[in-house]
């Protein structure tokens, strides 16, 4: 905005801003590119579990771990002083105010069992911020990308989220965790749910259900139990879009519940949600 005492004073600050979110975007999207590269091209006809997480389902490959291995080192080569949380394990503090939020394949168990929904999801944070995000979805051939206050678009074209139909028509994605506990309780709410919807899709990715939203492919997404890293970019990606996004009445998306809708949708499904106990146990 311009000073009203010296309106002819160059304005740098905006103009850094956007130069500094140019390069993230740019370094993003290059990133994503390379890892999604490897992950399609590289992938082993037999590969294995390199390890497990919350559960013995939860897993871990080889090329989850060579994918954040790339994204890290291509981006800390080319910004040091950076900070990182990945999903494999990388994370620093960094000294510059940016931290990337990396998840290397978004999907795993799709990927291990050679199903195309899955995805590279990289974000980049200022000052705690999510100001860039870029989910790259090999199989499908499309990268959606989104800086904050720019707008959202895939493959160099902008999208917008689908307007709210009535809740009985809303077509609406999920996902579920990998302890047996909370699975049941998804279970529970999945099942009442149902009948007052459209249809109920789990595609296994969570970055590429927030962008389903973005582009108009779901009407609304919600699941309990994400990581930063499963939503920081995807989940900006849908508000770019148009979308609103958030978890509980009046909390942020987060690993409680996330959800994202078109506003007039999100409105009715968040209280319903959150009637259904979809953000705990």
């Amino acid at each position: 905005m311009p000073d009203p005492l010296h309106p002819d004073a160059p304005q740098t600050a905006p103009a850094q801003s956007d130069a500094l979110y140019d390069e993230l975007l740019d370094l993003a999207l290059e990133a994503a590119r390379r890892a999604g590269t490897l992950l399609r091209d590289g992938r082993p006809a037999d590969l294995g579990v390199a390890a497990t997480k919350s559960s013995p389902i939860d897993v871990v490959t080889e090329m989850d771990l060579a994918s954040e291995k790339l994204i890290t080192g291509f981006l800390g080569e080319h910004r040091p002083d950076d900070g990182f949380l990945g999903e494999e394990g990388a994370s620093t503090d960094g000294t510059s105010g940016i931290r990337w939020v990396i998840d290397p394949v978004d999907g795993t168990v799709n990927y291990l069992y050679g199903l195309p929904a899955w995805s590279v999801s990289i974000a980049a944070e200022k000052d705690g911020e999510v100001v860039v995000g870029v989910v790259a979805a090999p199989m499908r051939g499309e990268t959606y990308q989104a800086v904050v206050g720019r707008g959202a678009f895939n493959n160099g074209e902008r999208i917008r989220h689908r307007p709210a139909p009535p809740l009985s028509q809303a077509l609406v994605g999920t996902g579920f965790g990998y302890l047996a506990e909370r699975r049941a309780g998804q279970a529970e709410v999945v099942r009442t749910l149902l009948p007052q919807v459209r249809d109920i899709r789990r595609g296994g990715s969570a970055a590429i259900d927030l962008c389903d939203v973005a582009c108009g492919r779901l009407d609304a997404y919600y699941e309990r139990g994400l990581n930063p890293w499963d939503l920081a970019a995807g989940a900006l990606i849908a508000r770019e879009a148009g979308a609103l996004t958030g978890g509980r009445p009046g909390r942020p998306a987060s690993h409680e519940l996330t959800l994202a809708a078109s506003p007039a949708l999100f409105e009715q499904l968040q209280p319903l949600l959150d009637e259904l106990g979809a953000w705990h146990d």
